[in-house]
């Protein structure tokens, strides 16, 4: 039996998102002792205190359906930004927020466009419609290249999705730039902006998106996640801040009615109450990856520039073979499969621990010496 026949010609046509490796299937196949997990963006220092402190308490509440509305999230996220709660939605992650904005806007054959590379969920989402999607590729400097979106967004298209900062380079468009590439999209497209790695890039010329988008009359959605800064990453939960209480109802229309469980929504608010552990979370982040940053170019590794939580190289060789490879060192890190970039490697920002046992794994599987010692670089 078959269920090919089944399936839309669409779906089979699909690339599988790359999930990465979890600690649990690295260690028992290498028999490693640490594990640096430097493939899926997660914050090293975890969730708050206050976080786990909701948990405790919702913990008593789990034989009740959620908050189908995310009433108190939802409030909370507007005395933050200043928006009607109307036009809030949460989600499973803004990877479910994404999904609905493709499954409401898109019809088979539309122009959809996005950066090259890409999250992968920009490209399978809008490519299960039936969506032709077109990649504007990064520059030479592995920067968003803005003549050329300004181009391709010259012509029609139904949905313009931009990260941000991108994922997985890590570049970022300037205010300036951004109020350029917006001005320039097609005013009945929909305009997405995946924000989620905002908060490790708002320092000063980053755009303020929310207030951009609200000068423009065009339907709009900014997604932002608990999972990275914040430190959610397994309770799955993200927003949107939509143009228009419209559009939120059209994709309250086709999600699940209790898409944010009881425990997703207790830690997102508790969570957006300890903003100072979610700064300090950051900082050290951004300081751990300009280390690592100078470690990588001490081995002869030139990183994109980021704004992000992670760095984005080009590994010299076949990405895949030297991730495999790091694996024996309990290192995982993510080889980029996207045709054009398969030699490319996204790492992410761990603790000090972690990017020692990268930086060692890589100068072993590499063959490549260091001009200097890691411990100079860490007192510069």
């Amino acid at each position: 039996m078959t269920v090919s026949p089944l399936c839309r010609k669409a779906i089979a046509a699909l690339p599988q998102y790359n999930a990465g490796l979890s600690v649990e299937a690295v260690r028992s196949r290498f028999a490693v002792e640490r594990i640096a997990k430097l493939g899926s963006n997660e914050n090293p220092h975890g969730a708050s205190p206050a976080v786990l402190a909701a948990l405790v308490e919702a913990g008593g509440k789990t034989a009740h359906y959620p908050d189908g509305n995310c009433v108190a999230l939802r409030g909370a996220l507007s005395r933050m930004l200043g928006v009607a709660p109307e036009r809030i939605i949460v989600g499973n992650g803004s990877e479910n927020l994404l999904e609905l904005a493709c499954l409401a806007v898109l019809e088979p054959d539309d122009r959809v466009i996005t950066q090259g590379p890409c999250f992968g969920l920009h490209e399978i989402y809008a490519r299960a419609m039936g969506a032709r999607v077109e990649k504007i590729p990064v520059d030479a400097r592995l920067e968003f290249d803005v003549p050329a979106w300004r181009r391709a967004l010259g012509r029609p298209a139904r949905l313009v999705m931009i990260a941000n900062p991108s994922n997985p380079v890590g570049c970022r468009l300037e205010a300036g730039q951004f109020r350029d590439v917006i001005s320039s999209a097609p005013e009945d497209a929909l305009l997405l902006i995946d924000e989620a790695y905002y908060e490790f890039a708002r320092a000063a010329g980053f755009p303020d998106s929310i207030g951009e988008l609200a000068r423009q009359r065009r339907p709009w959605l900014v997604l932002r996640t608990f999972s990275k800064a914040y430190g959610l990453a397994g309770l799955r939960v993200g927003y949107g801040v939509a143009s228009c209480a419209l559009l939120v109802d059209m994709l309250d229309r086709l999600r699940t009615p209790f898409n944010v469980n009881v425990m997703a929504q207790a830690a997102a608010v508790a969570a957006l109450g300890d903003q100072a552990h979610m700064a300090a979370s950051v900082r050290e982040v951004i300081a751990e990856r300009e280390v690592m940053r100078r470690m990588l170019a001490e081995l002869g590794y030139t990183a994109a520039p980021s704004s992000a939580n992670f760095l984005f190289f080009d590994a010299g060789e076949p990405a895949q073979e030297l991730a495999d490879r790091l694996l024996r060192h309990g290192v995982i890190v993510k080889a980029w499969r996207e045709p054009g970039y398969e030699q490319y490697i996204r790492v992410s920002v761990g603790c000090r621990a972690d990017t020692d046992q990268f930086i060692g794994a890589l100068r072993r599987e590499s063959g490549r010496v260091p001009r200097s010692s890691p411990q100079r670089l860490r007192q510069d």
